[in-house]
This record gives structure tokens, sequence and C-alpha cells, in this order.
């Protein structure tokens, strides 16, 4: 409660409860403590699906639930909080599994008045939940059942009369079940990561269809507009660019200079204006962040001639309208045009563009933006699904597959035609593709054959773009985070631009230049750098917030103010890195509950330079993981044997 005896400001009060079993829905008022301990979106998720998710249920089963949470700030003025998440037990880790998406689907949420909406069970035919005017019902979504997300959200948005309704759905993709499929929402934005369209598919949901018109409630409106128009004011300031061609000179440089300069995240700020996330295309491959050829590869087999096809310009010129997320003020996505079968398509980010990019040593760029619009359709995560991939691609190179297990597709590094036509068999599920449509971990096992060495995973997720022999906190995040293989939570290079030691008394000050070396020691301030990326980007999450938002630095993005002013309350900023460390020790103790052991999520020998590289970016350095990992969950206060709380 606020100070004056009422549900704090950002909360509806309520969830909604399908049980696809029966049909019965409901409307449930959870206690005031549920929200203090957890504070909302995937840190209420956690708390509920702790409780509620029985031992060893299966994640493809009736028993597992599935969250879709909005952020406590959404709705009510602050900028950057348009996220959602959804929540549930993954079925490629068989662990905690959430993915975060932007879009307009989490106002939506709140709008028909809910906390979140939560599915049990399973129906025994297609359905959509339908929620508008106050009422909430499951209606038949056989009509539906095979279309692509696009077309389902065309469809299902219009149905109501007035205002369109907002939709997040599956796509072929999930309903076939692969474990590397996503919800779509917004025309192909994609919470794509741990499998969770595949559990949707498994309950026979096809999409949530939503239309309302709550008002969030806000305990200090005029707060919020002064904090909001602060933060605008950096958000607005432009730093002079380079052309597009420059960036990957720039990579160069950072790669050659022997010290490291703390990143002020001002400058990617303006690189997101400009381009968006495809502005490190070229120079993440050169300082060796990229992973090329199934990670076996470096900077100098994707060299300049080769990278030109990804330059940051050749996606701006296909640029037809820049995409605003709901409450964001710098508008990092873009729609392109297209040739060919789709004519327009949400611009590929960075994690696609090298995904089928340098990681398979594809140099067609027009190949990458028709497999972004056939992904985000077909409802399958982009980094996995290039993950899978270029691992088979290796395969084949080994001799492990040949090209009649492929299907006669020749899979060669960088055949982009092959790549689609391989891309395809994996949404429909047919021959190879079959084989593949779960990921690498289940593809490696029923390949065998060496197969698995070549697999690229943390716990059984594919790992994204980002590499750890180039920023160990990436690597260390990948395997300690309860849902493990995500770019998302931190890394060395997020905290330096989080900037929480100005807000959070006690976490260490980095140098403003360091010797490169130093990225690879080991030192309690490092485990204390990465536990608090963890604890912040929890906070951000359950508050709808967008990273991208955050590394503008926490004394420029008022977080900790912002959550005050909405909800009444008067929380320092350590108090509210509190409630992020409740959030992670309950998804820790999910895993633990469910059988997955802290201790056995790993990222492979290759990724983490053991043996090292002999040349390139990224040549002689490894990473000691398990040291970092023992670190890290000593800052949580858990076991560092163990990582148990």
């Amino acid at each position: 409660m606020n100070r004056s005896g009422a549900l704090p400001g950002g909360y509806m009060g309520r969830i909604l409860v399908v049980d696809l079993d029966t049909g019965v829905i409901d409307e449930e008022v959870l206690p005031g403590a549920v929200y203090d301990e957890g504070l909302y979106g995937p840190g209420l998720a956690s708390r509920m699906l702790l409780e509620r998710i029985p031992p060893g249920a299966d994640p493809m089963g009736a028993d597992n639930i599935l969250a879709f949470t909005p952020g406590l700030l959404t709705g009510t003025g602050c900028l950057f909080a348009g996220r959602w998440t959804v929540a549930g037990k993954s079925p490629l880790t068989g662990g905690w599994g959430d993915a975060n998406c932007g879009g307009n689907f989490s106002p939506a949420i709140k709008q028909c008045g809910y906390d979140g909406i939560f599915f049990r069970g399973a129906s025994d035919h297609p359905v959509y939940l339908d929620v508008r005017d106050g009422k909430a019902e499951l209606r038949d979504a056989g009509r539906f059942w095979g279309m692509d997300t696009v077309e389902t959200e065309t469809l299902l948005a219009g149905g109501g009369k007035g205002k369109k309704s907002v939709v997040a759905a599956i796509g072929p993709a999930g309903e076939k079940r692969s474990l590397i499929a996503g919800i779509a929402n917004d025309g192909g934005r994609m919470a794509a990561r741990s499998g969770l369209g595949a559990v949707m598919g498994s309950k026979n949901l096809k999409a949530l269809v939503l239309s309302g018109n709550r008002r969030v409630p806000v305990f200090d409106r005029e707060a919020v507009k002064r904090l909001s128009k602060s933060c605008s004011r950096w958000v607005s300031l432009k730093i002079p660019l380079p052309a597009g061609p420059v960036m990957s000179r720039v990579g160069t440089l950072f790669r050659v200079m022997p010290l490291q300069a703390a990143q002020d995240g001002l400058f990617y700020n303006s690189l997101l204006r400009k381009w968006g996330t495809v502005s490190m295309n070229r120079a993440s491959v050169e300082m060796g962040d990229a992973p090329v050829k199934n990670w076996a590869g470096s900077n100098e087999d994707y060299p300049f001639d080769r990278s030109r096809s990804i330059d940051p310009d050749v996606f701006r010129k296909t640029e037809v309208v820049r995409y605003h997320c709901y409450s964001c003020p710098l508008g990092c996505g873009a729609v392109s045009s297209l040739r060919g079968k789709f004519t327009r398509s949400h611009r590929p980010e960075y994690e696609t563009v090298t995904a089928f990019g340098p990681l398979c040593l594809n140099t067609d760029g027009d190949s990458i933006f028709y497999i972004n619009e056939l992904l985000n359709r077909a409802g399958m995560d982009t980094i996995s699904a290039g993950a899978t991939v270029a691992f088979a691609m290796e395969c084949m190179e080994q001799g492990i597959l040949t090209k009649s297990d492929l299907d006669g597709i020749d899979l060669a590094w960088g055949n982009a035609d092959a790549v689609i036509a391989l891309l395809y068999r994996m949404i429909r599920r047919e021959g190879i593709g079959d084989v593949l449509a779960d990921g690498v971990k289940k593809a490696a096992e029923r390949i065998g054959g060496g197969a698995g060495a070549l697999a690229m995973h943390a716990g059984g997720q594919e790992l994204p773009m980002h590499d750890g022999r180039n920023d160990p906190g990436f690597a260390l995040h990948y395997a300690a985070e309860p849902a493990p293989g995500r770019h998302t939570t931190g890394a060395w290079l997020y905290y330096e631009m989080f900037q929480l030691w100005r807000k959070v008394p006690g976490l260490p000050r980095p140098p403003l230049l360091y010797p490169k070396k130093s990225r690879y020691e080991e030192a309690p301030e490092k485990a204390a750098m990465a536990a608090a990326c963890s604890k912040y980007m929890n906070v951000a999450n359950s508050a709808g917030l967008c990273l991208f938002g955050l590394f503008l630095g926490a004394h420029r993005i008022p977080v900790f103010e912002w959550l005050n002013a909405v909800t009444g309350r008067e929380r320092t900023a350590t108090e509210t890195m509190e409630i992020g460390k409740r959030i992670q020790t309950a998804k820790q103790r999910f895993n633990l509950r469910h059988g997955v052991a802290p201790r056995s999520v790993t990222v492979p020998p290759r990724a983490l330079g053991q043996p090292p590289q002999k040349r390139g970016a990224n040549r002689n350095r490894t990473v000691d993981l398990e040291a970092l990992k023992k670190e890290y969950w000593r800052a949580f206060g858990w076991d560092p044997e163990t990582g148990a709380p």
C-alpha cells in the first residue's frame, strides 16, 4: 500500500486466469505482499510460476503455465516503458523461460484492467482469447490455424467495433511446436526466446486479442511528467556520426587499441537514432564482438569486402518509415521495403543480421531481409534459427551430415538459397527440418557422430550474437542466468553504460581507461558488476523498460525515481535493487525445483577460447567461466559451488 492506504499506483489490482482445459476464465485479486516482493511483470510471474507449476511438469504439457505480463511503468507517462514479458517453463532448457518484446501489447494488457494474463491447461482444439469491453472469452481459432503471424494479426485486430484490437499470436512454427518458436505482435515483433511459442502451440492457443480503455493509476503524475521531460532532453541529444562504411573502421580502431575506454551510452543512443541496432553490424565483426562461422571463425573470415553487404547504410536505404514502440522517444526501429514475395518488413535487427550474415558467412544482404520477414511470419526465433543453420553448415563441412541427409540441399558456407530452403523445411518440420526445428541441442542428440561439439548453446538455448571472448561478461550471463543463453541481461559493457554507481552506493566505478587484458582477470568487482546488472534488469523488465533506454545511464533515465513517482513508494535505489535480487532468487529456485542444476549450465569451450583462437580479433583470449560463476553466485549470497540460494 502507498501512503494513502490504497493499492500503489501503476497496478491494476487483478490478474486474469484462463483454464484451457475447462474453458473457465476467472479474475483473481492478489495480496499486496505479492506485489511488494516481486514488483510486477516477470517479477510477478516468477513468484506465481514458482508456486503453481508442479515440479517435473512437462513444459509442453497441461501443467505448464504461460504468463503474459506488462510493465509496472507502462501506461503511466514514463518513457521507454512499452515492453511486455511472456514467461513459463522453457521446453528448450527445462527451467525458467521468459521472452521480452516491444510494440503495443504491454499497454493493451493494462488497458483491459489486468496486471497479467495466465494460461494453464490445454485446449482440445485451436482457440484464441478475446478480451474487450470488460469481458473475456475463448473463441474458436480453427480458421486461423496455419496462418502466419501477420495474417493472423491483420484479421483479428479488426474484429471489434471502434479502435483496432491489439494481437499477440503464434505462427506455423509455434503450431508445429518447434522449440525455437516465439510469439509475435505488431506485424512481426517477436518475443522470441525460450521456446514459449511452442508452449503456446502445445496449448492450442493461437492468439490473444485485447481491446480496453482502462486508465492506469499514477500516484504523482506531475512528478512523472517532470522526470520524463528531463530524460527526453538526453534522448534528443545528437552526436555527429560518420557514414556507415566508416563504422567498420571504428571497429578496427577498437580492436587494435591496447586500452579499453569505458563506454557512455549517449554515443550508442545516437547510433540507434540514425541506424537502429544494425549500426554495429560491421564494427562488431571487426572488434570481435560478432561470432563468425559458427563461432569457429574470426573477423578475418568476414573482412571488409564481405561485410560491405551488411553495412548500416544498406539497411537505411530501404527505410520506408521509422518505427517507435509504445512510449518510446527514440524510435530505433523501421519498416523496410523489399523486393520479391514480401514487399514490407520490420528492418532486421543486429542479432538477425549477424546470425544469417557472419555466422553463416552469408554476403547476400537481400536474403537477410527475406529471411527476417519469413521467420517473423513463421514465428521462429531468428537467433536460434541462425545458430541452427550455422550448426548444420559445419556438420556438412565436417562430413557429419551429407547432402543426402540434408534433403539434397547444398548447405555450403554462404549459400543463401540453401539457407532459405532449409528454413522452409524447419518451419514446416519436413525432412531434415524436423531434425533441426528444435534447436542445436536436440539436433545434435538426434544426429550424433560428434555433432554435439558444434552445437553452440548454453543450457539448451542457442548463444546470441555477442562473443564472450571479446566481453567475458556476456559469457558469464549466458551461463549463470536462470534463463541461459541471453544477451539482454548483462556484460562489462552494459555495466559501464548503466552507470549504476551514480545511484547505488557501494558499487564499483570503472576507470575511464583500462588495459584490455584486465577484462579477463578474476576480481571481486567483476562479480559485483555482473550481479548489479542482473538485479537492475529484473527491475527494468518488471517496470516494462527498454534496454536501449537504460543505456543512457541511471543518472539520465530516472528508473528509481519513476517507480516512486508512479507507485507512491519512497524506496531508495538500494532497496529497489533488493527487489531485483528477490526476483533473481525466485527464478533460480524455480530451476532447482525443476531439476536444473546451475552448475550444469555452461558455454561451449569454443566460445570461451578453449583452446584460444590463433588469429583474428579474439586471438589468445580465454575466459575462465567457472571462476566467474562462483564469484557471481557469491555476490548474490548463494552457494558459490552450486549456485543454490
